[in-house]
């Protein structure tokens, strides 16, 4: 429960507006979330709530999580992103991560799942993450991925190809996401791209709670 209690501390407001009727407690709802996002599986988060006297399936919590709509939130602090893009499996389906992280805080600033991996794809990720940061003065850390170096230097942003050094970071993030997309596989007999999507970002506002 230590890790609970400290994620509770993390995050300091989860937006419950999408409760429509008081079926389930807020508090309940909260900390189902919250259980969550700390790496405990949805059937185990319904197993858990039970002990209170909740009593939810496995699919309403996959609902809170989802509805919450959980993302991110940092600030740039310092003048390098390391950026990546990496193809992950979700049962057996293919999607393309792609991810920013400011190597100086550990904080993931942005996270996006793509069915393919192309120039567009690309520019989606860095125009939906410059529109969010205004990165005119960033230098971008990449390494040798088949796309971002290119659509970088097509478009006139600053960046250095590394293999080490500060972009282990976002090597580091991805580990850690690559690790919990198996508790996520055993949650869902499908994937959809919205689904993985919402829980990466979710993932996402878990880790960064932990790097404070």
């Amino acid at each position: 429960m230590a890790e609970i209690e400290r994620l509770s501390e993390g995050i300091a407001w989860i937006d419950l507006s999408f409760v429509e009727r008081d079926r389930t407690p807020r508090w309940a709802i909260e900390e189902g979330i919250r259980c969550h996002l700390t790496g405990m599986s949805l059937r185990e988060v319904s197993k858990f709530l039970e002990q209170y006297g909740i009593k939810r399936s496995h699919v309403a919590i996959h609902n809170w999580v989802h509805k919450a709509d959980l993302q991110p939130i940092s600030t740039v602090s310092e003048d390098q992103l390391a950026v990546d893009e990496k193809m992950i499996r979700l049962h057996g389906q293919k999607f393309w991560l792609y991810g920013a992280v400011d190597p100086n805080t550990n904080e993931i600033l942005h996270i996006s799942l793509y069915p393919t991996a192309n120039k567009q794809t690309t520019r989606w990720f860095l125009t939906e993450l410059h529109r969010r940061y205004h990165l005119d003065n960033v230098e971008f850390l990449v390494d040798d991925a088949d796309y971002l170096g290119s659509v970088l230097a097509e478009d006139g942003y600053r960046f250095q190809v590394m293999q080490h050094g500060n972009r282990n970071a976002i090597e580091r993030v991805f580990w850690e996401i690559e690790r919990r997309t198996s508790s996520f596989a055993n949650s869902f007999s499908n994937v959809a791209l919205e689904t993985a999507q919402n829980w990466l970002e979710a993932v996402a506002v878990y880790h960064n709670s932990r790097q404070s």
